[in-house]
């Protein structure tokens, strides 16, 4: 049972108010903006403070719970017994409580780190400590007209993206059918976090994560990948470009990956895995 309280309120906009004023064609225009709010988030395994995360403080349950899947801190979500959001007007905390298993093994290999947005390896300190081997996907369960999804999904995002429409300033991580049409949409300031939050929100609604995939408004980095990987996600979709490490983990899971989607056009970055 997932136990949730706060300091404030239940849940903010994500956006905030301020003051600006707009340039144009040499006039200039006062006006009240809204700006992606982003705060600093603490995840406590345990009572015990692991990682520090700039994010945006909506769905922090599931970016919680995201989190501590994508980065192994807990093999499933059946490890995480309780979690708790304590949200605070300038940085947000929340404490889950894990399995004792899950816990130890955190511990031997426990990091204190700050993750700016954007930031996937922020304080690691030895390369040994990166996780760059994904396990091969099982056979996809899946078959997917890349073309039709594809588009479809490109087509379908920006509706989705209401806090992108408020600010002009977040990602969007998108989980999409085999058809390409979109169910859940989860933004952020980092892309990391969205997909955090979506794969967390999959996990505490007991989705089958290999019978859909995720479509993400942003280039697909080493980390992405990872974190789709190794929830055996069979495809990844960006608006943008992968990176050389994000294909090869990619090709080396067994996942497809692609890149540079539109309504009319893709580029395949791992055209010998088919779906």
């Amino acid at each position: 049972m997932v136990a949730m309280s706060e300091d404030t309120e239940i849940e903010r906009a994500g956006f905030v108010e301020r003051a600006i004023v707009r340039h144009q064609a040499g006039a200039a225009t006062p006006a009240i903006d809204h700006v992606a709010e982003e705060i600093p988030v603490a995840l406590v395994f345990n009572g015990i403070s692991h990682v520090v995360m700039m994010a945006t403080p909506r769905d922090l349950e599931a970016f919680a719970y995201g989190f501590a899947l994508t980065e192994g801190v807990v093999a499933s979500a059946d490890a995480i017994f309780d979690c708790e959001v304590f949200l605070r007007p300038d940085s947000a905390e929340v404490a889950l409580r894990i399995a004792q298993e899950d816990f130890v093994r955190l511990k031997d290999r426990r990091r204190q780190l700050t993750g700016r947005t954007g930031c996937g390896v922020c304080g690691i300190d030895s390369i040994d400590m990166l996780d760059l081997q994904p396990a091969p996907l099982p056979p996809p369960l899946i078959r997917v007209d890349l073309p039709a999804a594809l588009a479809r999904a490109s087509a379908g995002l920006r509706e989705h993206q209401t806090l992108m429409r408020e600010t002009g300033g977040v990602h969007a991580a998108a989980w999409c059918t085999p058809d390409g049409d979109i169910v859940h949409v989860f933004e952020d300031v980092g892309r990391h976090n969205g997909l955090d939050k979506l794969i967390g929100h999959l996990a505490l609604h007991g989705i089958d994560m290999r019978r859909g995939f995720v479509f993400l408004s942003s280039r697909g980095s080493y980390e992405l990948a990872r974190k789709a990987a190794r929830m055996r996600i069979p495809l990844l979709a960006t608006i943008s470009a992968p990176s050389s490490l994000a294909i090869s983990i990619a090709t080396q899971a067994g996942m497809k990956l692609a890149g540079f989607c539109r309504q009319d056009a893709y580029v395949d970055y791992t055209p010998g895995i088919t779906l």
